[in-house]
């Protein structure tokens, strides 16, 4: 199963052990597919150099779990050959340009603008939480068939 997921979603699989990091480690282990675009990986190297994040970084003395070249690796990268404007914060629009390439199942995500859509043509937008919730029923479905 393809997903996308955005840059608040890599920050927090990358400092935190919460729903994010167990997406992004089950891409790791090839459970489902992670989607991203150069543009995604841009924002998310650059989002991780900002000053009050290298400040976190040292006064909560937190450790990258993973880096971006860790996350390119697992990654299947996309370049969106449509340039979308559907989103009210111009900048989510690349997430959505990287699903639809992709063809993700999922958009995975915390940011309200692009919670508000909840689908984009066909792709479900969700929390890490929420997607987590879905995975579960879809297995526990399946064992019982």
């Amino acid at each position: 199963m393809n997903i996308t997921v955005d840059t608040n979603t890599l920050v927090s699989a990358t400092f935190w052990y919460g729903d994010s990091f167990k997406i992004i480690t089950m891409a790791e282990n090839k459970e489902i597919d992670l989607i991203l675009s150069k543009d995604i990986i841009k924002e998310f190297f650059g989002v991780l150099h900002y000053k009050e994040i290298q400040e976190k970084i040292k006064d909560k003395n937190l450790k990258m779990k993973r880096t971006v070249a860790k996350i390119v690796s697992i990654s299947y990268i996309v370049e969106p050959k449509q340039r979308l404007n559907v989103c009210e914060d111009d900048k989510d629009n690349i997430v959505l340009e990287c699903a639809k390439e992709g063809k993700s199942k999922y958009i995975i995500t915390n940011d309200e603008h692009l919670l508000k859509l909840k689908e984009f043509e066909g792709i479900k937008i969700v929390t890490p939480e929420e997607f987590l919730r879905i995975l579960k029923i879809d297995n526990k479905s399946k064992q019982e068939n």
